[in-house]
Order: structure tokens, then sequence, then C-alpha cells
């Protein structure tokens, strides 16, 4: 009888050590708030910006950020790896090389994919170019 009981306790821890918390299923959309719009103000040609954009969950499900990228190759961008639980924020990050901006109004897009509806998010990098 002893054995018995102890193989049952065994398999019970065994299953609740397996067992895995809150899991991203594939087809959970979610919402999203972010600014749409960093302004970086005057910058001198040569200068890089770094621009942060807070996302917050919005939804009831985990928001994974699928992809983030520039729109040109003088926008880098970075997310989060890991998914953002509902009501939590992340960062997005952005940075922008200006050394062959003209002078001027200059502005970048960053494409935000994610379970969201619209999956693409468009947000936008603008600054004023100075010449040195």
């Amino acid at each position: 009888m002893k054995n018995k009981f102890g193989f049952f306790i065994g398999l019970a821890v065994l299953l609740q050590a397996c067992s895995e918390p809150e899991k991203v299923e594939v087809g959970n959309k979610t919402s999203m708030e972010v600014n749409l719009v960093f302004d970086a103000g005057d910058v001198v040609r040569g200068e890089v910006i770094d621009a942060k954009f807070v996302v917050k969950n919005t939804g009831d499900f985990p928001l994974v950020l699928g992809d983030v990228k520039g729109s040109c190759s003088c926008t880098v961008a970075e997310k989060p790896e890991e998914p953002i639980a509902p009501g939590e924020t992340g960062i997005v990050k952005a940075h922008v090389t200006t050394q062959a901006a003209s002078a001027g109004v200059m502005a970048k897009v960053v494409n935000i994919i994610a379970n969201t509806e619209p999956s693409r998010t468009e947000v936008v990098i603008r600054a004023n170019v100075l010449d040195k």
C-alpha cells in the first residue's frame, strides 16, 4: 500500500512540475496604447536620436511584439523579447542616425507588428535637423 501511495504522490509532483505558467497561444488578439509620435526637437546633423515608445497592453491577453522595423537603414529599432502582460508596459527603442539627413524637418517611421487588430502600428520620429 505504501508503494502505491508513494507512486501517486511522485506522479502528482511530476505532473505539477511539468505544467507551464500562462501560455501564449497563437490567435489571441489583444490591444495596446502607444504614443504615435516622438518629437526629438532640434538636432544637429550627425547626432543620433534615441527615441523611446512606451507600449501598454490594454487587452486581456499577453501582448507579443513580433517585429519592429525602421522604414530605412538609418533607423534601427529594438523591442522587448518577452510578452507584455495585460496592464503592463514595455519599451520600443529606436535609434536614428542623422548624418545623411538634409537640413529641415525629418520624419522616420517605425512599424510595430503585434498580436493586435490591426496587426501593424506605425509610430513616427520627428526632428528638425540643423546644419553644424
